[in-house]
C-alpha cells in the first residue's frame, strides 16, 4: 500500500508538474512545433540520469526511488504525448518538423541521460 501512495503521489505532482511546465510555454513561445513536450522530455531525461548518479553513491529507500522515477518523473514525461505530435504534424505533411522532433527528442534525451549521470559523478567528486 505504501508502493502505491507513493506512485500516486510523485505522479501528482509529476503531472502537475508538467501542466504548468507545458502551460508556461505555451503561453510564452508561439510554435506549432512541440517545444512543451520536447522540454519535459529532455528534462526527465537529464533529471532520471543525475539522479540514478546520484542514488548510486547515496542510498534511498526503494519507495523513495519509486515514487521519484515512477511517480514523478513517469507522470512529468510524457511518451503517449511525444507519439500523439509526431503523427498530428506527419499527417499535416510537416515531415520535415516530425523527423527532427523526433531526432532532437531521442538523441538530446539519450545524451542527457549520459550528462545526468555525469554531473552526478562530478558532485560525487566535489564531496569528497
Amino acid at each position: 500500500m505504501k508502493t502505491i501512495l507513493a506512485i500516486a503521489l510523485g505522479g501528482s505532482i509529476g503531472a502537475l508538474s508538467r501542466y504548468g511546465l507545458s502551460w508556461f510555454i505555451f503561453k510564452h513561445i508561439k510554435t506549432y512545433f512541440p517545444i512543451s513536450t520536447l522540454a519535459v522530455n529532455l528534462i526527465g531525461a537529464f533529471l532520471i540520469g543525475l539522479l540514478w548518479g546520484l542514488f548510486e553513491q547515496i542510498k534511498i529507500p526503494t519507495n523513495i526511488r519509486i515514487f521519484i522515477y515512477i511517480g514523478i518523473l513517469g507522470s512529468f514525461t510524457t511518451f503517449s504525448t511525444f507519439a500523439l505530435d509526431n503523427y498530428a504534424m506527419l499527417k499535416e505533411g510537416k515531415i520535415l518538423a516530425a523527423a527532427s522532433n523526433i531526432l532532437i527528442t531521442n538523441i538530446l534525451g539519450i545524451g542527457l541521460v549520459f550528462f545526468g549521470m555525469f554531473v552526478s559523478s562530478w558532485l560525487a567528486t566535489l564531496r569528497t
